[in-house]
């Protein structure tokens, strides 16, 4: 898989790939991750990427022509199955997407800043616009990056368990059940015995029983 990042803080993104499961995930060469500066596609002599916006309100945005460039370039070299634009107003985002984007080949993700983006960025360039929730952040750095790791966990060989990846929360719906390990006992406190039988059948039984639990006590609006 591929997944290009459109940013004016490229430092800001490309540290994030040195570390953890996706820094493993590159060195599989299970996924490419490309890191755009926007700046490099500004045709002015001091690199700039946004303006003061029309309607003459506070705040900056961020300019169509360098956007325009970098994906015009890009489309050139490779055949996106998604632009996706992080956009508080967007789709939220969520594992049944996660699982969606894990299966494509190569994808675009555009990080907005400042006020946000010309609207005919939206317009004419992107083709998804992503929600991480119900908030605004200084930039769409941070929500590329969490739409990064969710997707880049999810590819086959990543995890060394897959099936690891499979019992996290929000499969099928749910949270996930809760998670022990040594020692058995600590300060009194014990793990299940049920956990401890080897049998798992049983083993299983009981941590759909516990996520169902959990779900409705903590996330009810999920079984609906």
């Amino acid at each position: 898989m591929q997944i290009d990042i459109i940013t004016t803080f490229p430092d800001l993104v490309n540290h994030f790939f040195q570390f953890s499961i996706p820094k493993r995930a590159i060195e599989k060469k299970l996924v490419v991750v490309n890191v755009h500066n926007l700046r490099d596609y500004a045709t002015d002599k001091h690199k700039k990427t946004d303006d003061y916006p029309y309607s003459g309100e506070a705040g900056m945005v961020m300019m169509i022509e360098p956007v325009d460039n970098c994906i015009r370039y890009l489309k050139t070299k490779t055949i996106y199955d998604e632009i996706i634009y992080t956009s508080p107003d967007g789709e939220k985002f969520n594992q049944s997407i996660a699982n969606q984007y894990s299966l494509y080949n190569n994808i675009i993700l555009l990080c907005g800043h400042y006020k946000g983006i010309d609207q005919r960025i939206r317009d004419y360039l992107i083709t998804k616009e992503i929600s991480i929730g119900d908030y605004v952040l200084s930039g769409g750095e941070i929500p590329s990056l969490i739409i990064s790791d969710a997707i880049i966990r999810l590819i086959p060989g990543v995890i060394s368990d897959e099936t690891s990846a499979l019992s996290d929360s929000f499969q099928n719906n749910l949270l996930s059940a809760p998670v022990y390990t040594r020692p058995a006992t600590y300060n009194t406190w014990k793990v299940p015995k049920i956990l401890l039988s080897g049998n798992t059948k049983k083993i299983e039984e009981w941590k759909l029983d516990k996520s169902i639990e959990k779900t409705k006590t903590k996330r009810p609006d999920l079984l609906e």
